[in-house]
Parts: structure tokens; C-alpha cells; sequence
């Protein structure tokens, strides 16, 4: 029974935020320009399917095109910091400062190199997303327990097998924790791109709606964002849960 409770928590919270969201709207007479009632947003969205499903596609694949880079950059830069002390200290504080850096002041300077379109939102989703997979991979290999290493060394281990063998099946866990969360920075980082240095997408749709005083299509867009991120979030967590089971036992009721 409290197995089901949790699982349908979630949507329990949703749905009693959604009510409350209706109630309020429509008690207080709230105006669909400054904040749509949810049966407003739905309506819109049944109205303007068609456009926000081409937006959301484009919004999707190239954000999973940055995402996809961004965990290409991350495991290695996080290999290359985690592996090495000297690397460690080299290169993580820069890293530090860079990802301290707003991401979205970025997009002029991209739009400038690769003109308006996919090139400044594929980059803006991978420059927002690749830490987070980084900072893990390398948090997993550096905190290696320095007393196991020197076990699987004095068996003949080599540090390169360390590394492999031991070092990366333990940052899995890690790695998929930084999924979970780059997948949405990612998602963040396509639409503001798109809100500003292209001509579709969900960030373009948002600009579009809200200059025509479209709130509740603009809404839906937020929506569909929300919904294409807890998604992927979902998928993360049920690919964490069957690879690496092994980590969670311990937190299984």
C-alpha cells in the first residue's frame, strides 16, 4: 500500500495543484492574459496541436542533440579530472568558473559564429548541460577509497585497470544523477536559444504567443517543455534502477 501511495504521489500533488490552480482562476475571475486557468491552457492547446506539436519536435531533437554531445564532453572531461589529481586541479576550478557564467549571454556571441537557427540552441543546450556530467564522473573516480586501490594494486592491478574496472562502475550512480538533472538544464538552455536566435521551436512559440497576447498558448508550451523534460527524467530513472540496482538495495522498502 505504500509502495502504490509513493508511486501515485506525484500525480496526486499534480492534480490537487491543477484543481487549486481552476479554483483560483475562476473564483477571483482572474483575466486569461495575466495568468490562464488550465482549462484555458487546454483549449488552446486542442486548438493549436498541430503547431506546438512541430515546435515541440524541433524544441525535442535538438535538445537531445546537445544533450547527446554534452555527455560525450562531460564523461570525458570527467574521466580525464577524476583520474588525476594534477588534472583535478588543473582544470576543475576553470570549469567552476565557467559554469558560473549565464549561459544565456552566450547566445548573441553564438548567433554571431553560426547565424540564427540549430547551431546557437544545440550549443547553448550542451554549454548549460555538460557539467552536471562532468562534475559526477569525476566526483565518482576521485573519491575512489584510496585503501581499495591499494588492495586491487598490490594484486597486480594496473591503474588503468583500477580505473575501469573498478573507477567507472562505481561513478555509474553518479552518472546517471547528473543525467537526471543535465536533461532539464538542457531543455532550459534550447528554449531560452530559441526564444531569442530562432524562427520555431517552444521558445519561439513563447515569444510568438506572448506578443500576441496568447497566454494560454503560451502555457501550453511551458507545458509541453515540462512534460517532453519529466519524460527523459523518467527514463533516466527506470535505466538508473535497472543497471545499477546494485547501489540501491540498501533504500528499497
Amino acid at each position: 500500500m505504500n509502495r502504490k501511495l509513493e508511486r501515485a504521489s506525484p500525480w496526486l500533488l499534480l492534480i490537487a495543484l491543477v484543481l487549486a490552480w481552476q479554483i483560483i482562476c475562476s473564483g477571483f475571475q482572474v483575466s486569461e492574459f495575466i495568468f490562464p486557468s488550465p482549462l484555458r491552457i487546454l483549449e488552446q492547446f486542442a486548438e493549436h496541436k498541430a503547431t506546438i506539436a512541430a515546435h515541440a519536435w524541433r524544441t525535442f531533437w535538438v535538445t537531445m542533440a546537445g544533450f547527446g554531445l554534452a555527455i560525450l564532453v562531460g564523461v570525458l572531461l570527467g574521466f580525464a579530472i577524476g583520474s588525476s589529481r594534477l588534472a583535478y586541479s588543473a582544470i576543475y576550478p576553470l570549469m567552476t568558473a565557467f559554469n558560473a557564467l549565464p549561459k544565456a549571454a552566450f547566445v548573441p556571441i553564438l548567433v554571431v559564429w553560426f547565424g540564427i537557427g540549430v547551431g546557437p540552441a544545440v550549443l547553448t543546450a550542451f554549454l548549460i548541460s555538460f557539467f552536471p556530467i562532468m562534475v559526477n564522473i569525476a566526483t565518482g573516480l576521485a573519491t575512489l577509497e584510496p585503501e581499495l586501490e591499494d588492495v586491487l594494486r598490490v594484486l597486480g592491478a594496473r591503474r588503468w585497470d583500477v580505473l575501469i574496472k573498478v573507477g567507472l562502475p562505481r561513478s555509474m550512480p553518479y552518472f546517471y544523477a547528473s543525467l537526471k538533472v543535465a536533461i532539464t538544464l538542457a531543455f532550459v538552455g534550447t528554449t531560452v536559444s530559441e526564444m531569442t536566435a530562432a524562427n520555431e521551436g517552444i521558445g519561439y512559440l513563447l515569444i510568438s504567443a506572448g506578443s500576441a497576447m496568447q497566454m494560454g498558448l503560451a502555457f501550453s508550451g511551458l507545458v509541453v517543455v515540462g512534460a517532453m523534460a519529466m519524460l527523459m527524467y523518467e527514463l533516466f530513472s527506470a535505466l538508473e534502477k535497472n543497471t545499477t540496482a546494485w547501489a540501491h538495495r540498501g533504500s528499497q522498502h
